[in-house]
């Protein structure tokens, strides 16, 4: 079936990444999709002497780039064409492009809307908070400070800001970011005396001008500027320079200034000085609802004890929500069926960070770790001893064994560790976290983080 064949072609684009060029031209690259069929992916190979390296050598990374594409695993059978033959097997018919089917499956931000954002009790408070401003920039609430757990739909009214007020408002300047980045482009103005802007060297009046002549200013996940004294020195002139000026500040945030450990005390005042609205954890009723709306928008045909079982086992995030949508998606374009209980609560158990492959975990946890702490996922696997590596490393440890069942042996050989250094970098941890309640909010980042992929 054509669906099948676009799973394989995408597919094919993760092995090349993954294997050398010689051997992806070589065994990989001629390598035709055929059917999907019992759980079992049919490939059809040239010869019986490229069938035998590919089932020896390269089965394994097929099965794992079919697995990431499709979102469940698949058993594979590999023929040749004489094969083909003798069993009278059909191939795929010509297909749609990868392209179409991942954009029937991934929203884009501008689809961020106040139209398909799924109103309740859980959230109705922030909601009418930002279609007011969106209708009324600088007049209705300002600043407008968005706070609860990740997953809930900060990120969508922020969007739907953006996309409502440009619709209004068309001359207007709009800007959205992370506080991240506003971080990240500032140390590098200051460490190597520009930001990344192509071949174009940027100043800090560049920068400056850059955040401070916007009309709208969105802010997402401002919690990360905590404890970084530079940033947030200039986030507070940023600020000022807006306010003063009446342009509209919307920031989002995992909690309430009051709980953002280490924020200036400046900043605190003034993120608090406007108006707050919390989003909570979904009811049951507004899970459904946001079930149906996406089934919809993804085009999937699901049962209502399909939903009914979604929507009771996803209890806090509803970006999960998506994930698994996404999952039965592909499973209905793969299998040309309708998900049924069984299939989704495989979907369910791929898309939670307790149950992905240690590996998966391991990386996630290294890419955060890397980021928040501006190591290098390298160094943080090498054999470096300096200040800032060591420790990186040494919550790297802790953090993985805070969220997977993997005993001290295992992670240490993630970093070329034994088990007495392990124990001792997860216990150096755990005594620094009790005195140092930055670094628990910290650390806590980034475990939420890693449950939000």
């Amino acid at each position: 079936m054509q669906e099948f064949k676009n799973v394989w072609y995408k597919a094919v684009e993760t092995l090349e990444g993954t294997i050398t060029t010689t051997a992806f031209d070589l065994w990989i690259k001629s390598i035709q999709p055929v059917k999907y069929e019992s759980d079992c992916a049919v490939l059809l190979v040239e010869s019986q002497f490229q069938k035998d390296v590919v089932t020896a050598k390269y089965k394994d990374v097929i099965k794992t780039a079919l697995a990431e594409v499709a979102g469940f695993e698949m058993d594979i059978s590999i023929i040749t064409s004489n094969e083909m033959k003798t069993n009278k097997i059909k191939p795929i018919e010509t297909s749609e492009t990868v392209a179409e089917i991942e954009e029937s499956i991934t929203p884009v931000y501008n689809e961020y809307t106040f139209d398909n954002f799924v109103v309740g009790d859980s959230n109705k408070h922030a909601y009418a908070a930002c279609l007011a401003v969106a209708k009324s920039p600088a007049r209705a609430y300002n600043p407008l400070f968005i706070y609860g757990n990740t997953g809930l739909g900060k990120t969508h009214l922020l969007y739907a800001i953006k996309n409502e007020t440009q619709k209004l408002f068309p001359k207007s300047k709009v800007l959205y970011i992370k506080s991240e980045d506003f971080v990240n482009e500032l140390v590098e103005l200051t460490q190597k005396g520009r930001a990344p802007l192509g071949d174009q060297k940027r100043t800090m009046t560049d920068f400056k001008k850059k955040y401070r002549s916007v009309d709208v200013l969105l802010v997402d996940d401002i919690q990360f500027i905590a404890g970084k004294e530079l940033s947030q020195i200039e986030f507070f002139h940023t600020f000022d320079a807006l306010y003063e000026n009446n342009k509209q500040i919307i920031l989002s945030s995992d909690r309430p200034p009051r709980d953002i450990a280490y924020l200036d005390t400046r900043l605190r005042a003034r993120f608090e000085q406007g108006i707050t609205a919390d989003i909570v954890m979904p009811e049951y009723e507004l899970k459904v609802a946001i079930i149906k709306q996406k089934a919809e928008q993804f085009n999937i045909k699901i049962s209502d004890d399909v939903i009914t079982f979604i929507a009771q086992r996803i209890k806090h995030n509803i970006r999960q929500i998506e994930g698994v949508l996404k999952k039965l998606k592909a499973i209905q374009l793969i299998s040309n069926s309708p998900p049924n209980i069984a299939i989704a609560e495989i979907a369910i158990k791929d898309i939670t960070t307790e149950n992905e492959p240690e590996p998966i975990v391991v990386d996630k946890v290294l890419t955060e770790v890397s980021r928040e702490f501006e190591v290098s996922v390298d160094d943080i696997k090498s054999k470096k001893q300096s200040a800032n590596i060591t420790f990186a490393r040494q919550v790297a440890m802790y953090v993985i064994r805070e969220i997977t069942d993997m005993s001290l042996e295992k992670i240490g050989e993630e970093f070329n560790r034994d088990h007495a250094t392990t124990h001792h970098s997860i216990k150096k941890v755990e005594t620094k976290i009790e005195d140092s309640i930055f670094l628990k909010s910290k650390i806590d980042d980034i475990i939420k983080n890693i449950r939000s992929y």
